[in-house]
């Protein structure tokens, strides 16, 4: 159980760094009214996780500590529905309704494209 968690730590820690440094390249750098970093993060980690289960699905591999560091630590603290969640918030409660609909039509979408190119990926070409 120690073991699991601490792989689940070390996945965390890096994703989390990672989230950090891509809202400091996008966000500082590009400011715009959508809060692009968010969107991001949130399709490239389903990109990525998409890639993990399709190729491990292919190779048959039941690694769990491949899947607690990359999967639950690494993708789920990279990618972040509390922040997007919080962004939907920010921009209903500014009278942005349209906004908010169009970037959660935007993420929902292009997140459900990613993870099934990254899946198709992972377990047709790696």
């Amino acid at each position: 159980m120690l073991k699991n968690v601490l792989i689940v730590g070390l996945g965390g820690f890096v994703g989390s760094i990672a989230r950090y440094l891509a809202y400091v390249l996008i966000d500082k750098r590009f400011p715009s009214l959508y809060p692009v970093s968010t969107l991001s993060v949130n399709i490239i980690g389903s990109f990525i996780l998409g890639i993990i289960t399709g190729f491990l699905l292919k190779t048959n591999t039941t690694n769990d500590s491949l899947k607690l560091l990359l999967a639950v630590g690494f993708c789920g603290s990279f990618t972040t529905f509390s922040t997007f969640a919080y962004e939907n918030l920010f921009f209903i409660n500014q009278k942005l309704v349209s906004t908010a609909l169009i970037y959660i039509l935007i993420s929902l979408i292009l997140g459900l494209l990613a993870v099934f190119a990254g899946h198709w990926i992972g377990k047709t070409v790696l």
